[in-house]
């Protein structure tokens, strides 16, 4: 009786102080070897692989015992007081298909590009705790969140599960959204690591690219993700990277992540990435994932054990293993902590929804001040099922909506599918705020018709979206479904036309210069249709700023031709990123003296700022950059101030710095940014470090990539920067 009650007890995550390990006011290394040290190999085995939580009749997978079904799960070990691990998706929310109380859904942040585009790793980091708490009431413990991968790709499937083209800008707003994640007692992953910047092919593809240019771009994202998060997990990727894949790549595991970087938590592979027992363990692989569904065999089960008996991995590397899991937890307070269900205050996630999408949709357009609109007489909305919702990107980071799919039955239905739209439709929200307008709606499926309604009012809003999802890519950035011919249409019936993009990246806009104003709002998330509604009317003012290049073509890109992308068209072995290296998005563009269809950093706003009194000094050996912003418009808004340093051994300038403020109108405030010493260096192979060199350094305040001021010069020595 005794036994069965302590075990219950451990199950339900009550920890009595007796044991080592359930001291909280140990560290999370000291609890992690005191509970290894009492655990039997079969126990450690047990805890280096998931099984996959969700049943696919199909395919003959049933959902495991114990499950709440979801990603992943590990069953908990009752002697010991080791919880199940429920790992469930969580790029924008927690993607929970079997809904664990059914109908209630989740609540979704718009895309992680829109987050991104708020410059505001604050507003980043309420939502990974909004995202974690939701996912703490649910049962949840382990979250596959954390998406740092850059956007070198902008036909990329998955880029709105991203942060940008920027590594700094990434780095900090993906490490923020974990911190809020494990504020929840949830761990939190980053992932794709590394160079997982395409879809096509992304099982197979071996990425090229040279150290200096890895370590300056992508794998800088990663490096700096981590430093702000402190995620509990690395997740592995699909690809190779230099011949190897990335989930038994040792530079990228052992030397870089845990040895140069000094990580103390552990990787997961992604969920069909193990390819090996004792390369993939001697690389640095600590869990593979769901394995029995995803991947050739359990490697890291039966066939672990035989290397280790054969001698091709030290058992003491299964030790490292799981004394990596198990810190993580600890750390986390997985343990102290234990997710379970409990109420959750929706209304609360909403308000965070909400403001996120408002913070990061970008204005990339407004002639003759169109917007906001002023109380307009009669307004047409037209296209995108705006009377229903707003679209949602698909794949594993599908949040199931409360209340079910908008718009149910659009093809494809199954993966990477279903088609799905949150029911935030931006028609009841613009009427909300219309007053006594009129406001009629139009779907959009004939032109004619929609020219005909918006040629009948004051101003017309046109809705036009581009799904994308998780393993496929676009071939090209065109809009489907004749959509450039509706906006054309319309434009021509109406110049006071607005056109909301609910789009996975940059399209082409060949109708641009017809219409009088266009809002991107991205994937804008379960409360998508009342922020629309509300950028629109000026309820609050547009402040997102572009994580990305727009180009003009796709003849701009490094690589014109995605090549796989094209239905039909076989898939590429390898890809060659030494094309632009580190020179990613605004640097590729700068290099190549290319001018964008809209910059990096750039977006309107109803009101206008001006940058003051530029001062540099140095403290420590690094530059602080100070500002005096003021808003010079009437309405109150909020600007994003940019630093870009251009250092004596490159022509290109870099994001080393930025800072957002909100301003009532006339209102001035100085804002003072210590630069990223990384950003001012370069990494030398060689000696695996970030040196600085000596020399003339130019540093750029202003609103874009390419909207700044005269530089600021200062004269810095040569410096090699601390591990």
């Amino acid at each position: 009786m005794r036994a069965a009650l302590t075990a219950a007890l451990a199950l339900a995550g009550v920890l009595h102080a007796a044991e080592p390990w359930q001291d909280a006011r140990r560290s999370p290394d000291a609890r992690a070897a005191a509970l290894l040290a009492r655990m039997t190999t079969e126990e450690k085995f047990r805890l280096i692989h998931s099984e996959f939580g969700e049943p696919e009749p199909s395919r003959g997978w049933t959902k495991p015992a114990g499950a709440l079904g979801s990603a992943g799960y590990i069953p908990a070990n009752p002697r010991l007081g080791i919880p199940a691990l429920q790992e469930s998706d969580a790029g924008l929310g927690v993607a929970n298909p079997l809904e664990i109380r059914p109908g209630d859904g989740a609540t979704s942040l718009p895309a992680g590009l829109a987050v991104a585009a708020s410059f505001d790793p604050d507003l980043a980091q309420a939502g990974g705790a909004m995202i974690g708490g939701e996912a703490h009431a649910k049962g949840f413990n382990v979250l596959l969140a954390g998406g740092v991968n850059l956007q070198r790709e902008p036909r990329n499937g998955r880029n709105f599960e991203y942060a940008g083209e920027d590594p700094l800008l990434a780095g900090r707003i993906v490490g923020a959204a974990i911190r809020g994640i494990q504020s929840a007692h949830v761990l939190s992953t980053v992932k794709h690591y590394a160079l997982n910047d395409q879809e096509t092919a992304r099982n197979t593809i071996d990425v090229r690219i040279g150290e200096q240019a890895a370590r300056e771009s992508d794998l800088l994202a990663f490096e700096l993700a981590i430093e702000h998060g402190q995620p509990g997990a690395v997740m592995c990727a699909y690809n190779k990277v230099n011949g190897d894949w990335a989930c038994e790549n040792d530079f990228l595991l052992n030397r870089v992540l845990k040895g140069d970087w000094r990580y103390p938590g552990f990787v997961m592979s992604d969920w069909g990435a193990g390819h090996s027992a004792a390369k993939a363990a001697n690389a640095g692989l600590d869990q593979e994932s769901a394995a029995e569904a995803f991947d050739a065999q359990v490697f890291f089960d039966a066939p672990l054990k035989a290397a280790i008996a054969a001698g091709e991995v030290a058992p003491a590397r299964l030790d490292d293993m799981v004394r990596r899991i198990l810190r993580s937890l600890f750390a986390v307070g997985v343990f102290d902590h234990p997710a379970r269900p409990a109420p959750i205050d929706v209304a609360a996630s909403m308000a965070v929804a909400r403001r996120a999408e408002e913070a990061g949709a970008v204005l990339l357009r407004n002639e003759h001040d169109l917007l906001p609109l002023a109380q307009p007489a009669s307004i047409a909305v037209i296209g995108a099922h705006a009377d229903k919702g707003v679209l949602a990107g698909g794949g594993s980071s599908l949040v199931t909506p409360r209340g079910g799919n908008a718009v149910p039955g659009l093809q494809p239905t199954a993966w990477p599918g279903p088609v799905t739209y949150h029911p935030s439709a931006p028609l009841a929200a613009i009427r909300a705020l219309a007053g006594q307008a009129r406001v009629d709606f139009d779907p959009g499926t004939d032109p004619a018709a929609a020219a005909a309604l918006a040629a009948r009012a004051q101003v017309a809003v046109v809705f036009v979206q581009q799904w994308a999802a998780e393993s496929i890519d676009a071939a090209d950035l065109t809009l489907p479904d004749q959509q450039d011919a509706l906006v054309e249409a319309v434009a021509h019936a109406n110049p006071r036309t607005v056109v909301v993009l609910e789009t996975n990246s940059p399209v082409a806009m060949p109708w641009l210069d017809r219409v009088g104003a266009v809002l991107a709002a991205w994937y804008p998330g379960s409360a998508g249709g009342e922020a629309i509604a509300n950028l629109l009317f000026g309820k609050v003012d547009p402040s997102g700023r572009l994580p990305i290049t727009w180009p003009r073509a796709l003849a701009q890109l490094p690589r014109p031709v995605l090549e796989g992308a094209a239905p039909g068209s076989p898939p590429p072995t390898a890809v060659n990123y030494d094309i632009e290296g580190a020179d990613v998005g605004y640097r590729w563009f700068q290099r190549q003296r290319l001018e964008p269809l809209f910059p990096f950093g750039y977006g309107l706003s109803y009101t206008r700022f001006e940058h003051e009194a530029t001062k540099v000094r140095i403290v420590d050996g690094v530059p602080q950059v100070a500002v005096r912003v003021r808003n010079v418009g009437t309405r109150a808004g909020a600007d994003v101030m940019q630093v870009y340093a251009q250092t004596p051994d490159s022509p290109v300038r870099r994001l080393a710095g930025f800072a957002k403020v909100s301003l009532a109108p006339g209102e001035a405030r100085t804002l003072t940014v210590a630069l990223e010493p990384r950003l001012l260096a370069h990494f030398d192979v060689a000696s695996r470090r970030w040196v600085r060199s000596a020399g003339d350094f130019a540093l750029f305040v202003g609103h874009s990539a390419t909207d700044l001021a005269a530089p600021v010069h200062v004269t810095l020595p040569a410096q090699t920067l601390d591990p």
